[in-house]
């Protein structure tokens, strides 16, 4: 596990310093209003509230924010598990897939438990400097539960030459 991951935890679950970086970085997720409900090595749940900035014509949410909660609460691993590495680490999301099977209204949370799957992808793409790809499964569920979409992930990371 890259040690610094605490570091990055500490960043993004600091409601101040995450909403700075967001409207730095990340401006369309600090408009769509996403946050962090928890994130540590193995798990990551994204929040997002329904509301009229992030509506579609049909009264629930817009599957575009619904793809970028699901995308965050996957990339918050492997942005963590890169963040200040010797040697650095590139990655990119190269497939995205979803699944809608109710109207996304009130309070959705996605939730990926995919952590160690990507420390152990990036730890052997730093090993043998291969490339390498992983899927990473969110799953969005309302207030009662339900689940109201899902997403697969898939990434590439490659470890840049020293």
């Amino acid at each position: 596990m890259n040690p610094q991951f605490p570091r990055f935890e500490q960043l993004v679950t600091n409601p101040f310093r995450f909403a700075l970086f967001k409207l730095v970085k990340l401006p369309a997720s600090f408009v769509a209003g996403l946050r962090v409900e928890k994130l540590n090595a193995a798990e990551a749940v994204i929040l997002v509230k329904h509301g009229w900035l992030n509506q579609n014509p049909f009264r629930s949410m817009y599957f575009a924010v619904q793809a970028m909660a699901a995308e965050m609460s996957t990339g918050l691993f492997a942005v963590g598990q890169t963040y200040q590495r010797n040697p650095s680490v590139s990655m990119l999301v190269v497939n995205i897939e979803g699944k809608f099977f109710r109207k996304a209204t009130g309070t959705i949370a996605f939730t990926c438990k995919d952590g160690a799957l990507v420390d152990q992808t990036i730890e052997a793409c730093i090993a043998d400097g291969e490339g390498r790809t992983l899927q990473c499964r969110s799953i969005g569920t309302n207030e009662q539960g339900e689940v109201v979409s899902e997403f697969v992930i898939t990434w590439s990371f490659k470890a840049k030459k020293v």
